[in-house]
């Protein structure tokens, strides 16, 4: 998937699954763009649905029920080694070993571990060299900015894609935000590609809220997954709240959470059939 989207200049989406809405909803817009599609799942998610292998049947049991017939992945993200451990035993297909708060060293010795584990399963290891910052304070205008040295250390691990700082953070972007470092990015991907003698597949997390034309450059420059999860929380919210607000819940029998939770699911759609668009991933099955 993310090979080809690079070969391409395209994107995969990957779209956060928090229950089963969201892998509802996310399942029923990429069948509906046509669009191959990663469906992550992080140790939070999957302890607040009840364990990695209840998200992983929830994902695949829907996936058959709605008939779902594009390219679906699901997705360990920013785990920790031993989440890496439990869902490689579980059957995920691709798994993200974040090891950024570690010592370089220490993050290059487990990746490379758990890369020699993962490839005879066929699945496939995302890894982070520095720190993807989070706006927490309201004060960070700028996230991080990957070493190229510690870019090309890692990617000699043999991973098949590589999470990298070029300024952008998790969660809402602040205003005072300087966006994307595309000459960075740039710098980056050419440095790695010089040093392993092959392309490598990058990964933006972050990807709520960076304005569309930024994507598309960085998309251009070696982009080939992005991450998604607050555009999807944020459009939950307000499509709950001003349902709440303007009273429709109290019409008739909407209560009923499998109506009371309907404009819910329908925002979230929505939010990913318009990333699938921008991420140019529509129509490539």
């Amino acid at each position: 998937m993310v090979k080809q989207a690079y070969s391409q200049h395209y994107a995969i989406a990957a779209f956060n699954v928090n229950n089963l809405e969201w892998a509802k909803a996310i399942l029923l817009a990429a069948q509906e763009a046509q669009a191959p599609v990663i469906l992550e799942v992080t140790a939070g998610a999957a302890h607040y649905m009840g364990s990695f292998r209840l998200a992983y049947d929830l994902i695949v049991d829907l996936h058959q029920a709605l008939h779902i017939t594009v390219p679906v992945a699901i997705h360990l993200d920013h785990g920790g080694y031993t989440d890496v451990l439990k869902t490689l035993g579980v059957g995920y297909t691709s798994v993200m070993f974040d090891g950024s708060s570690l010592k370089l060293t220490e993050n290059i010795k487990l990746t490379d571990q758990i890369v020699k584990l993962a490839k005879p399963q066929a699945v496939t290891v995302e890894a982070e060299v520095g720190t993807i910052g989070g706006q927490e304070d309201g004060t960070i205008a700028q996230g991080e900015l990957a070493s190229l040295n510690e870019a090309i250390a890692m990617a000699k691990t043999g991973v098949d894609m590589l999470a990298l700082g070029i300024g952008n953070i998790h969660g809402p972007y602040p205003d005072n935000w300087e966006g994307l470092n595309l000459a960075h990015l740039r710098t980056l991907a050419t440095g790695i590609e010089d040093a392993i003698k092959e392309p490598l597949p990058l990964v933006l997390h972050g990807g709520s809220g960076i304005p569309d034309d930024q994507i598309k450059a960085a998309i251009q420059l070696g982009i080939a997954k992005i991450n998604v999860n607050t555009e999807g929380q944020l459009a939950f919210h307000e499509a709950m709240r001003d349902y709440v607000l303007s009273g429709q819940d109290l019409v008739g029998k909407n209560y009923d959470p499998r109506r009371f939770l309907q404009p819910g699911l329908t925002a979230i759609k929505e939010m990913c059939l318009d990333r699938l668009r921008v991420f140019g991933s529509a129509n490539r099955v």
